[in-house]
This record gives structure tokens, sequence and C-alpha cells, in this order.
């Protein structure tokens, strides 16, 4: 145990340091002490508890409730946010996701990054709309990891999204001309051996890190309008077996197990495999709607990084 008299000079240092302001060389100077012994008062402080150091979480920030869904689902990074009044409004909810998604990528994204990119995602076109231009970047390119080509009127915002992401990273744009969901396992497979798609496929081993949404059994109003969805008999079979979700058309039961269906091979681009294979997995994800398929996400491991908003993170929990 410290004496008295220690314990004066301890809570005398880490006044002039905390309260005063003083920095360690000025404190030293009023204590006649050496900088080093200073330091080491200072650290005595914080083990005695004479110094007791919180931080304060500004409102709309929620650092705690992000360290429990890394540690609920062993994941890199959460990134919650606040997004009050959105749990009915999927529009808002997705500005909220994108503004989020965007702050995170401008921060993480690096010169010679190969970034898959999935097609027919409402969360990554506003993730796109909500980034700023990125021009320091070198070498990096853009690949959609699910077929692009759809109805002509929802074309665009597939083809929107990976062109304009690569702009706002100064990359290349690398597209998968391919329907999302060829008509039969057949019609796939020779699909798969047209040369421009094979060189997309061929990419997906090189990709560092994948964005992705993480789709409920009812397809969102982008992915409906594109036409690469299934009928709703399909639909009712992947219930029946148990599926309740999907990344990039593959999907997935509650456990996250991948869910074994002859609809699999009708989808022409990235497997659930070949996406675990890569480091950084980034899924931008929320609501009401999609809770289920999110935890079935987690728990199968297919997404390492979330971004999500607060009702949807204690709904996880």
């Amino acid at each position: 145990m410290p004496s008295r008299d220690e314990l004066r000079l301890l809570a005398r240092g880490a006044r002039l340091y905390y309260t005063d302001g003083l920095r360690q060389p000025e404190s030293a100077s009023q204590l006649d002490l050496s900088q080093a012994r200073v330091s080491r008062l200072l650290k005595r402080a914080e083990a005695e508890g004479i110094v007791r150091i919180t931080v304060a979480a500004p409102p709309g920030v929620f650092p705690e409730l992000e360290e429990e869904l890394q540690r609920a689902y062993s994941l890199k990074v959460a990134f919650v946010v606040d997004a009050p009044g959105s749990a009915d409004d999927e529009d808002r909810l997705l500005q909220e996701l994108g503004a989020a998604a965007a702050y995170y990528l401008e921060a993480v994204l690096r010169s010679g990054d190969v970034i898959g990119i999935s097609s027919w995602s409402s969360s990554l076109l506003a993730t796109a709309d909500a980034m700023r231009p990125l021009p320091k970047l070198t070498g990096v390119r853009v690949v959609q990891v699910l077929g692009g080509v759809g109805d002509p009127s929802a074309r665009i915002h597939a083809n929107r999204l990976t062109h304009h992401f690569a702009e706002l990273v100064n990359g290349e744009a690398v597209t998968l001309p391919s329907p999302g969901i060829a008509g039969s396992p057949e019609s796939a497979r020779v699909l798969r051996e047209d040369p421009y798609v094979a060189a997309t496929l061929g990419m997906l081993k090189d990709l560092s890190l994948v964005l992705v949404g993480i789709g409920a059994l009812r397809p969102s109003r982008l992915l409906a309008s594109s036409g690469n969805v299934f009928s709703r008999e399909e639909l009712e079979e992947l219930t029946r077996q148990g599926a309740v979700g999907d990344i990039c058309l593959r999907f997935f039961d509650a456990n996250g197990d991948p869910v074994a269906s002859r609809l699999d091979e009708r989808v022409v681009g990235i497997r659930l495999g070949d996406i675990k294979a890569i480091g950084r997995r980034i899924a931008v994800a929320g609501g009401t709607r999609k809770t289920a398929a999110i935890r079935a996400a987690l728990r199968g491991g297919w997404v390492n990084t979330l971004i999500t908003d607060r009702t949807t993170a204690e709904s996880l929990l």
C-alpha cells in the first residue's frame, strides 16, 4: 500500500496534468521531478484509482453496442448508426446506412484494392451516392460480382453503381455482362463460358474486399424491378428448405448454412464459398424486414464487417 505522502504526490501530479492541463515537462518542473518520474506517477495514479479515465460517446455514436456485436458474431468491425424514425421508412434508412458506409469506406479503401460489388443492392447504391471522390487512390478495380444485365429500366442502376463507384475511387470498372439469374442451369453454364463473362468471373479470386447487401427472402424493389428474381413458387420452395436470406442470390438458412437448391446453378456470379475466402467482407444492411437474414449471414460468417442501424443492432443482440 502506498504511504500517505506517496498518495499525496500521486494526487498532486495527477491534478497538475489532468485538471490544470500542464504537459509532463511542465508538471515535472512544478514538482521538481524528472519527466520519467512524472510519467510513472501518472500511471501509478491510474492503478491506484486516483485517476479514472472515461470516454463519453457523443450522441448518435454507439461504441458499446458495436463492441457487443463484434464479440457476439466475431466481427472485425461493426458500425452502428442512429436512424430515428426510419424503421418503417426504407428510403430514409438507406440514406442513413449509405452515408455511414461512405464514411467508413473513405477511411479504409487503399490503392491497389480489387473491390467486388454486388449489382442489385439499394444500400450500395445509396453508399455510392453519399461517397466523396478519392482521387489519391491508384490501381483500383471495381468488379461486379453478380450479373448486371436485367430489365432495361433497371439495368442503368447496376451499371451506374459499378461505374460511379469506380469513378469515385479513381479506378477501373469491370462489369459482368450477364443476367444475375439465367433461365436454366444449362443457359447459365453457356453464359459462364462466354469469354467476357469468364474473364470477369476469373477476377473474383483476386478480390481484396467485397461490398454486399443482405437480402430477405422477399426481394427488394430494385432487385424485383431488374427481373433477377425467382418466381413465387421458387421462393416458396426455398422457404420450405429453410432459407431466410441471401447474399448475391446465394441463399442460407437461419444458422447461416447454405441452402442447397437446384436454383443455385442458375445464378451467374460469386458463390458463398468465394465470398468467405475474401479478407474484407463488408455488408451494408438494416431494417426490420432484413433482421433475420442479417443474423443468419453473421452466424454463417459470410461477412466480417457490418454497417447497420441501431434498432437492427439491438435486435441482433
